[in-house]
């Protein structure tokens, strides 16, 4: 072969990256197929559930408010960053309804999920208050309930977990609990899928049974996820620069710190 014929041959194309199989039931990559364990029809609550999903962590892998929607025949998934009129007719009608998150001190104290029995705000078994999660990265979170307080003081009542909710204390990762997928930013932290099931086995007639249900799945997801994630070291950059941010800053990233290894 000349040179000139050298020169013209086309360059060879680069292997096409393999694209994962996915199952078409539950959406989930193959080797962590959640169809076995999730319910064959998805559960008839008669509390309506509510969860505002940050556009970022929509994309999450490993986000449980994806499996939490397929579990949960009664639920609304809103993709925004606030709470208003408009986005959601469910909450458009001002039904009595709680969200959930921990008291501050900016935005006042939260009634404890133990105490919402006494509080009066159960009376009616048959039609519970609307539930609403909110599912972001503490950081966001945080600024997603500032950004909805307006709205949603004129319905809602700001509920909490009744776990030890720290800021003074890292939370814990799926390798010291078979219920955390990710590495949680402060102690009494959890997903949105356990909250919601926490909060469910209190409000709805028949919570016991359905929080069985949604931890279930969640302990499996747990369980299949771990096998495909490591710890990673941490990042020098993250460290050099952890001076110039706010400790919350620094968690708040550090949250990504475990791989996904290809499945």
């Amino acid at each position: 072969m000349d040179s000139e014929a050298i020169a013209t041959a086309p360059a060879a194309a680069s292997p096409q990256p393999v694209q994962r199989r996915g199952c078409s039931a539950c959406d989930r990559p193959l080797p962590v197929c959640l169809c076995h364990v999730l319910p064959a029809r998805p559960i008839r609550t008669a509390t309506q559930v509510v969860i505002l999903h940050h556009p970022h962590e929509s994309r999450h892998k490993l986000s449980t408010v994806p499996v939490l929607s397929k579990c949960l025949l009664n639920s609304t998934v809103v993709v925004n960053r606030r709470l208003r009129p408009g986005l959601c007719p469910l909450l458009d009608q001002s039904r009595p309804a709680i969200y959930l998150f921990p008291p501050s001190s900016s935005s006042g104290p939260s009634t404890p999920l133990s105490q919402l029995r006494s509080s009066g705000l159960l009376e009616d078994a048959a039609n519970p208050p609307v539930l609403i999660a909110i599912d972001a990265t503490w950081k966001h979170a945080k600024e997603m309930v500032a950004a909805s307080e307006d709205f949603l003081s004129k319905f809602a009542v700001r509920v909490c977990m009744d776990f030890d909710y720290d800021e003074k204390v890292s939370g814990g990762s799926m390798y010291d609990s078979e219920l955390v997928l990710r590495k949680e930013p402060y102690g009494g932290c959890v997903s949105t899928m356990e909250a919601v099931a926490r909060a469910l086995r209190v409000i709805d007639p028949n919570g016991v049974d359905i929080e069985r249900e949604l931890i279930k799945v969640l302990r499996e997801m747990v369980r299949l996820q771990a096998q495909f994630l490591k710890p990673m070291k941490p990042r020098p950059k993250l460290l050099k620069q952890k001076g110039k941010r706010t400790a919350e800053e620094v968690v708040d990233e550090q949250e990504t710190q475990l791989e996904v290894l290809p499945l």
